[in-house]
């Protein structure tokens, strides 16, 4: 948990290595002053630069024993036999988590998010403002997805397989929404389900969800299976699956995101590989993959940091996401963020983010 100010209170995501890999006091002080100096400074950090640090009173033996430690248990790497070390994306978990120092943003930079968040410009023309202003309190790529529509209701729903010859997993889904809207889609599965699966998925959700809004019935099915007993698991499993492929394009046919920003990433091209950041930004073109761990934040309802691999997509493996969701009439409906470097300043990415979000939410209930 980490207390900004006095009021916030951010969960992030992934919490894991606390418990799991314990650190003593003094490990997690040298862990501290390492991440931090290698956030600012971009190259390795050596055992005699920590030694220096006036936080730290101990020896330079003893600092170098932690650090040996340290790297052992997979907080730190060395990128050569004679070089300083460097954070691993485990290290910087573990940092986030328990060891930062969340910078408040200046009193200044408040009242200029204020005034740029002007409720008097159109929705297109705010959400790109809050994009370019996550960009410009950052210097990293500023990310608003629109809002979901306000309301999706199912009425009723049905899942045909298509031919049984077709190898491509595909199912026919037929949506009817509660303002009689129709829906066809057709949507990939990992593997074939039969007419008799297909059809039981269709009535447990029409049954047991008829009347209710699609993003409600997606949290509440992946609620229901975590307390599933066993017998019934099976069928939840595959009405959630079905659910989320389908209702997920349902809720807005219009679903998008405004990206500000991607020119901040070159002062970084010197420690990146060049052709990993092409495919961020082919990322960026084609949004899906941005646009669905935005999608993901809004269900956690508070602040999540995504560390390289633990987005689960290939293409950010080399990237961090801190993200959190805006609020309209009282719902979660969008989400924002700063996409960067694993070696970005979270301390202040946090903080632009959690005040960007509550002023923008404020601004859309204000309009």
């Amino acid at each position: 948990m980490i207390y900004l100010g006095q009021e916030l209170i951010i969960t992030l995501a992934f919490s894991k290595f606390m418990s799991e890999f314990p650190v003593n006091q003094r490990a997690q002080q040298v862990l501290k002053v390492l991440v931090e100096r290698y956030i600012q400074e971009g190259h390795p950090v050596a055992s005699k630069t920590i030694a220096e640090d006036a936080s730290l009173k101990l020896s330079s033996a003893t600092i170098r024993n932690i650090l040996a430690d340290l790297e052992e248990n997979g907080y730190l790497t060395s990128l050569h036999t004679s070089s300083g070390r460097v954070p691993t994306a485990m290290g910087y978990r573990f940092f986030v988590d328990g060891l930062i120092s969340v910078k408040p943003l200046e009193t200044t930079e408040v009242q200029e998010l204020r005034k740029q968040l002007d409720p008097e410009l159109t929705m297109p023309d705010l959400l790109q403002s809050a994009s370019t202003l996550l960009s410009g309190l950052t210097q990293l790529i500023g990310v608003v997805s629109l809002p979901r529509r306000n309301r999706a209701l199912l009425r009723q729903v049905e899942f045909l397989p298509l031919s049984s010859m077709d190898r491509q997993n595909r199912v026919l889904v037929i949506l009817v929404l509660s303002d009689r809207e129709v829906q066809n889609r057709i949507i990939h599965t990992d593997r074939p389900y039969s007419p008799s699966e297909l059809q039981q998925a269709a009535n447990f959700l029409n049954s047991h969800y008829a009347g209710k809004d699609l993003f409600e019935i997606r949290r509440e099915l992946s609620e229901a299976l975590q307390n599933d007993r066993e017998n019934i698991k099976e069928l939840l499993q595959t009405a959630l699956l079905m659910a989320d492929k389908a209702f997920v394009v349902a809720e807005d046919k219009s679903k998008d995101c405004v990206i500000a920003g991607q020119a901040n990433l070159f002062q970084y091209s010197r420690e990146l590989d060049l052709q990993r950041l092409r495919n961020l930004f082919e990322a960026f073109t084609q949004k899906q993959e941005i646009l669905e761990l935005l999608s993901h934040s809004i269900e956690a309802e508070k602040i999540q940091i995504f560390i390289g691999k633990e987005s689960g997509y290939e293409v950010l493996d080399d990237w961090s996401l801190v993200t959190m969701p805006y609020a309209l009439d009282g719902h979660l409906v969008g989400s924002l963020g700063v996409i960067g470097p694993i070696r970005m300043p979270y301390e202040r990415v946090i903080s632009a983010v959690d005040v960007t979000s509550r002023l923008l939410s404020a601004v859309l209930n204000q309009g």
